[in-house]
């Protein structure tokens, strides 16, 4: 049986559809929260693993806004590229391509994975009024508070992708594997909210296509982070950081605020990378206010 959902209440009182389109010759699905006709858009690019479904608390304490929110090439419902390897190049050209076909002018924002994703697609020209990174990879994983797991993550998914296919594919997608990762992760004292987000974790986290893109993708997630771009980011950021994140450290967060020309940067205690479903309503109150008085307005 699921867990409760802590955010079922408020996510059920905002419209949903599903749609999709075609981007860079696959079909892309993604979902759009809100209302139509609302002043500000926001195009909400996920983490590692992960698909829409991981950044709906935070959806949940934005009624006010247009969330649109698709699942990246080879996660959740989107299939992969074809002939192409996933890797950061292709994820830009993909987020690129999909923001003019579908929220043009929309503010982008990025969780962890996406974070460098959306930071690289706007230091190479995506046109956005304004920047939002949750949990943003601010320094390269491999150098953060858990390197050594960060490691094993190396070795655990070049096995997965080199093993024959069926043990390959067996091992990736292991319960009690993935069990760990959100444990390793979790930081809430919270018995239900720990139940929820494992229940996350076991429902979403093996919704990959094949283990060839979970591998290209992993590569392109600890081979890059955003301070690679953050000097061409020209447009005002938004960093939502978290004091205890493992990913990386909250020292290597603030400095990233220092290389990007207009930044502002906010801390949540007490938390580590699982903004999106810890802390989301502090996320979302820090987001409102960087949007401006007039979405603030509109509560």
């Amino acid at each position: 049986m699921s867990a409760p959902n802590p955010y079922a209440a408020k996510l059920h009182a905002i419209p949903v559809v599903r749609r999709e389109v075609e981007v860079h010759g696959g079909v892309t699905a993604y979902w759009v929260y809100g209302p139509e006709d609302a002043e500000v858009t926001i195009l909400a690019v996920h983490g590692y693993r992960g698909e829409h479904h991981g950044l709906e608390p935070v959806v949940a304490q934005l009624p006010q806004f247009r969330v649109i929110s698709p699942d990246l090439p080879g996660f959740g419902e989107t299939v992969p590229l074809p002939g192409r390897t996933h890797d950061l190049t292709a994820y830009v050209e993909w987020l690129t391509e999909f923001a003019a076909k579908v929220a043009p002018g929309a503010v982008v924002l990025g969780h962890s994975f996406g974070s460098i994703v959306s930071a690289a697609a706007v230091a190479a020209g995506l046109a956005t009024p304004k920047l939002i990174l949750v949990n943003p990879i601010g320094a390269p994983a491999l150098e953060g508070p858990r390197g050594l797991l960060t490691r094993l993550a190396v070795f655990y998914y070049w096995a997965g992708a080199r093993l024959p296919q069926r043990i390959g594919d067996a091992l990736l997608r292991n319960g009690a594997i993935v069990r760990v990762m959100s444990v390793s992760m979790a930081k809430t004292k919270d018995p239900d909210l720990r139940q929820f987000i494992h229940d996350q974790h076991d429902t979403y986290f093996s919704r990959f296509a094949d283990r060839g893109v979970l591998h290209d993708a992993f590569v392109a997630s600890v081979s890059h982070d955003v301070r690679e771009f953050a000097p061409r980011i020209d447009v005002p950021t938004l960093l939502v950081a978290a004091v205890q994140d493992d990913i990386t450290p909250i020292e290597a967060e603030r400095h990233l605020a220092t290389l990007i020309v207009d930044a502002e940067l906010v801390e949540i205690d007490g938390v580590g990378h699982l903004i999106h479903y810890e802390t989301p309503a502090p996320a979302a109150e820090a987001i409102t206010r960087f949007l401006g008085p007039s979405a603030r307005d509109t509560q």
